[in-house]
């Protein structure tokens, strides 16, 4: 299913909460890039992969497929969740079935994107250090996608709170 689901709020809360690195560096920038670029392709859809440490750069990849369109929805996503530190597709959720338009009233839609692909890179003691993108699936599955590949990578176990 690729539609926004009001369960899925406290998923992704959840989620948030158990996906923190004790550290992030660029080998694992590298090693979550390219993991998330083979679990990608078991979808079949290209989609654009962008991990970064504010402005840099730390993984990049546009699979087959893909346009500027992608990169563009990878940028807006970020922005995002520079902004709220939380992913973008809870915020988007928020929107649609608790405070409508309240929450991005003021932002301007050519910088920011509420859906789903884009997930805060936490680390212990230092909070949100990082962003992991994917742009070019259905917004939740772009979303299950990150967050899939960033549980298997740090070994948790999503439970009740897998999408």
């Amino acid at each position: 299913m690729n539609e926004p689901l009001q369960s899925d709020i406290q998923k992704v809360i959840r989620q948030e909460e158990l996906l923190v690195f004790k550290t992030f560096t660029e080998e694992d920038a590298w090693a979550l890039g390219t993991a998330m670029r083979t679990e990608a392709a078991k979808y079949g859809q290209g989609v654009v992969i962008d991990i970064r440490r504010g402005d840099e750069i730390l993984f990049f990849t546009a699979m087959p497929g893909t346009t500027d369109l992608n990169a563009d929805w990878a940028r807006r996503k970020r922005n995002l969740v520079n902004l709220t530190h939380n992913s973008s597709y809870l915020t988007g959720l928020e929107i649609k079935f608790q405070q409508p338009a309240e929450l991005v009233k003021d932002l301007n839609e050519f910088d920011y994107a509420w859906h789903g692909g884009c997930f805060p890179i936490r680390v212990e003691g230092q909070g949100v250090i990082a962003t992991a993108t994917v742009s070019g699936l259905p917004q939740r599955d772009d979303h299950k996608l990150v967050v899939d590949v960033i549980a298997d990578y740090l070994g948790v176990d999503l439970g009740e709170n897998v999408l």
